[in-house]
């Protein structure tokens, strides 16, 4: 097996209009210039920690607010893309070391706008589990915990 993968592109269909609610969530964290927070969203126990710790992230942080990485990366007419094109920067939680959305999201955003954060040495479990629900969600939900305090102190405007 390859080790690795040169720069590569994917074709992606188009798609005609956008969605409605995104369309004034976008608009609504435009006009409050908050910054966007990405997840990673795999099925595997890293991606869900990303994805829990970054809810926490947003909830916990006025001045920030959960955006959608499908229609960020998918949908380049919408409000929630222009959302992130022009927010001073962007908070983007990988679940591990791959960074898969992260390097996505550096070809659409200057690099110095992105805080990219792999959350898997902020708690340092799982390594060997795959399936988020082979961990119990109490479990999931402590370490999501952990690792949003931990990405709070680092990204919180001070």
């Amino acid at each position: 097996m390859n080790e690795a993968t040169p720069d590569f592109s994917l074709k992606v269909a188009g798609v005609h209009g956008a969605c409605p609610a995104g369309e004034a969530y976008a608009q609504q964290n435009i006009d409050a210039n908050k910054v966007p927070v990405f997840s990673c969203e795999g099925p595997c126990i890293r991606g869900e920690i990303a994805r829990l710790a970054a809810n926490l992230v947003a909830q916990e942080e006025p001045s920030f607010a959960r955006c959608c990485h499908a229609e960020t990366f998918f949908v380049p007419h919408s409000s929630i893309a222009r959302w992130v094109k022009q927010a001073d920067r962007a908070i983007m939680i990988d679940g591990c070391f791959l960074k898969c959305h992260g390097r996505v999201l550096k070809n659409l955003i200057d690099d110095g706008k992105m805080v990219h954060i792999d959350a898997l040495p902020l708690y340092k479990k799982y390594s060997d589990v795959f399936l988020y629900t082979d961990v119990p969600e109490a479990e999931r939900n402590a370490v999501a915990q952990n690792v949003a305090n931990k990405i709070l102190e680092m990204v919180r405007p001070q």
